[in-house]
Formats: structure tokens, sequence, C-alpha cells
């Protein structure tokens, strides 16, 4: 027993020690011979000591491979949420899932206290529009408990064949019992940007998600914007609102199109490779109109790095609610195996040195969300107008029935997106600033 468990010490110790080999990276070989230099003794025997017992004493048979992929995972998940071993299905379903279609529920999430946490809904998915929120803790999915399944294992379930149910038991913050929720899987398609004419003038761009091509995008957007203004935006309203963000060059090029000069994002982790510093160029696609940036708590990583720039720069104005606080970047590590490591590398941190991880963006004007209602009114009042015989203003005629159609289409916004409302009337609030300043 002794010698089959000294055996796997020493398999163990010639494993480690030889990584720096099998890897063929020379980044990698130096710092595994480092790593192999500092060997922790007595944790590998103990570690060998675990491995001889399970082998010799569980009540079933484990693969050897078994084993050490399950210490591997465990090696990894113990250090962050997003940190995890990727099998070589696990890997190939990840590129799937990165490739802007695949089939499943449309949500972006991460564990919490061994419980899947919804970090955002992607606009038109089946998730959306079942209701799903962010931050709802999902504890079950179907009959399978969610407590001691690793994020890859519930992601799996939750992926299934499109037209197939998936019901999801939730627990929502502010609601007494947990929630079921059924969705049906359908072939995700995201569209990144999404933009419209509030009214005249004030523009409107959502951003649902950073893919590589989203800055191109919105920048398309915003110039049919501006034909639309006839060549002149007064300001435009930036959504974030629930963007679980995505690939950091699209945060970065979006950020750019808005500011001139000056630092976007910098990271900062213990190997030089780590350590990146973005840089705005010259010229701003709205040529320094006024702007409003959205977000709640499902605006993370990439959305987070976004808003904090322009924040930071004082280039738009940031409402709404704390954001979700992920600052930290994963990189995709592959291995000999065809597997790959996910493992958290290095922190975020907006141009004034204020990191992200945990923190997130504090908006300039905080926001709750709530709903609003029109007051039914039994009797309209009288005005001027009204009256029979009323003079006229020279000013040229405005129909009564326009005026209201104005009024009706205000309500209907507050009605439908509060937030979005009191952003418009700050924009309105900071294009007359300029105007005047002008």
């Amino acid at each position: 027993m002794s010698t089959k468990r000294e055996n796997v010490f020493l398999v163990l110790i010639g494993l480690i020690a030889g990584l720096s080999i099998s890897i063929g990276s020379g980044v990698f070989a130096e710092r595994e011979t480092k790593a192999a230099a500092g060997l922790p003794v007595e944790e590998l025997r103990t570690f060998s000591d675990v491995f001889g017992r399970i082998k010799n004493d569980y009540v079933e048979d484990v693969e050897d491979s078994e084993m050490l992929n399950n210490a591997i995972r465990g090696m990894l998940s113990g250090l962050d949420p997003h940190s995890s071993y990727l099998d070589q299905e696990q890997f190939k379903e990840l590129q799937v899932g990165t490739s802007g279609e695949f089939g499943g529920l449309g949500i972006e999430v991460g564990m919490e206290d061994g419980f899947v946490k919804v970090i955002a809904p992607i606009d038109d998915t089946p998730a959306e529009r079942a209701g799903i929120e962010a931050g709802d803790l999902i504890i079950r999915l179907d009959d399978t408990p969610v407590k001691g399944l690793t994020l890859n294992d519930a992601v799996k379930i939750m992926r299934g064949k499109p037209g197939t149910v998936l019901r999801l038991t939730v627990v929502r913050e502010g609601v007494d019992q947990p929630l079921k929720i059924d969705i049906k899987r359908a072939v995700i398609k995201v569209k990144s940007v999404k933009s419209r004419m509030l009214e005249d003038g004030f523009g409107y761009v959502r951003i649902s998600q950073f893919q590589s091509k989203t800055a191109e995008n919105m920048v398309d957007a915003i110039e049919a914007l501006h034909k639309e203004s006839d060549g002149t935006l007064k300001g435009m309203v930036l959504d974030l609102r629930n963007n679980p963000g995505g690939v950091l060059n699209g945060a970065v090029a979006v950020s750019d199109a808005f500011l001139k000069k000056g630092l976007i994002v910098y990271t900062e982790g213990r190997v030089s490779d780590s350590k990146l510093r973005f840089n705005a160029t010259p010229d701003d696609i709205l040529n320094s109109a006024p702007m409003v940036v959205l977000v709640n708590q499902g605006s993370a990583s990439a959305s987070e790095i976004v808003s904090g720039a322009l924040q930071d720069h004082h280039r738009a104005i940031v409402v709404g609610t704390p954001t979700f606080g992920k600052g930290s970047v994963q990189t995709i590590l592959p291995l000999s195996n065809g597997a790959a490591v996910k493992l958290t590398t290095a922190r975020y941190y907006t141009p004034s040195g204020r990191s992200i991880q945990a923190e997130g963006i504090k908006p300039d004007i905080e926001l709750d969300q709530v709903r609003v209602s029109a007051v039914e009114r039994s009797i309209d009042p009288v005005k001027e107008a009204d009256l029979s015989g009323h003079l006229s203003n020279g000013n040229g005629k405005k129909s009564k029935k326009s005026a209201e159609d104005e009024d009706e289409a205000e309500e209907s916004l507050a009605e439908k997106d509060y937030e979005l409302y009191e952003a418009l009337n700050l924009l309105k609030g900071l294009a007359i600033q300029r105007e005047q300043m002008l």
C-alpha cells in the first residue's frame, strides 16, 4: 500500500515537473520550471495518500484519468467563480457558444454560493421573453438540483435541441417563494446593436453584447441616425443595461468612438503579457454631443469598461443602478490533450485607476428600476386653445391633435421604460446647456 502511494507521489511530481515539456511554450516552460522548483512536498504527499485510498477503498473502481481530471477541476474552481477546466467536449462547446449563434435559453450566467446566478438575459431570446431577470438565482433545472453541479455541467443541461422546454426554478430578491419558469429552447442569434430615434435630434443605441464587429455595427447605426436627423445629433443615449460583456477589443473600440484621447482601460496581472493598456485615437463620432449611458446590475465586464471610461473622461453621464462588478480577465489556455484551462489572469482598471472587480461602476445619477402608470383623468383640464373663438398665436398653427399625440408618446415611453424616459429628459437638458454655451 505504502509503496503504491509513494509511486503515485513520484508520478505526480514527474507530471508537474514535466508540464513545461508537454505544453511546448517558452512562456509556460518558464512558469512551470519556477513552480516545480518550490513544490509543496507535504501537500503533494497528502494528495497521493488520498489518491491511493480512493483507488483501494472507494466502493467502486475509479479510472485514474477521471480522478486527476476532477482534481484539476477542483483546483481551478476553488480559485474564483470564473476559472475552470474545460475537457475536450466542453472546450468545443465554448467555441460554439462564442460564435454568435447557438442553441439554448439566452442567458449569461455565473456561479454564486453553489447556484447558477443570472448575470443578464440576452435581448430577444427565450429567457428574456419568459421574464428571467438579472440577479436571479437558478436552484433547479427541471428536476435536477443545481447545488453540486459545476457551471459547465449546468450550462450543458440548459443547452439542448431547439423547441424543447426546460423548467427553471429561480429565487428572486423581493419574492417570497421560488418561481417556476418554463422556457422553450431556441437557436440564439445575438444581434449586438440596435438603434432608433427617440425624438427629433436625439438618438438611442442599444448594445446587448460585445462581439468582434460590435463597434463597426455601432458606427454604422450612428451614421444612419445622423442622416435621419439631417446630419446633426443633439445627443444620444447608449443603453448597456443587462449587457453581460463579451470581447474586450469590442469594448475598447466602442469607447474609442466617443473619446478623442486618453487611456480607455488597462489590465494588471502577475505576468508581463497580462499587463495591457488601451488608448483612444482622435475623433469623436458624435462631435462632442451630450451622451447618457444607461447601466444596471446586469451590466458586466466589457459594459463596465465602456461606462467607466466614458465616466472617468467626463464624456457621458452614467445613469441607473450600480453595475455587476466583474473586473477580471479570463484567458483560454489550450492544453496539449485538446482540453483547455479558463484562467483568471488579470484585473481591469478604469482610466482613473479604479478596479472594477467586485465594485462595479457607480452611476453619476442613481435611478431605481420602477414602473409608472398614467393618471386617469375624469375630465381633461380646459386650456385657452379649447375656448370658442380663441385668438391664434401668430407663430404658425399647431393642431391640438399633434400636441396630444406628443403627450401620449411621452407617457408611453415613461410607462414602457422609465429609465430611458428619464435619460432622454436629462439628455435634453444637456443639449440645451450645450447650445447656450456655444
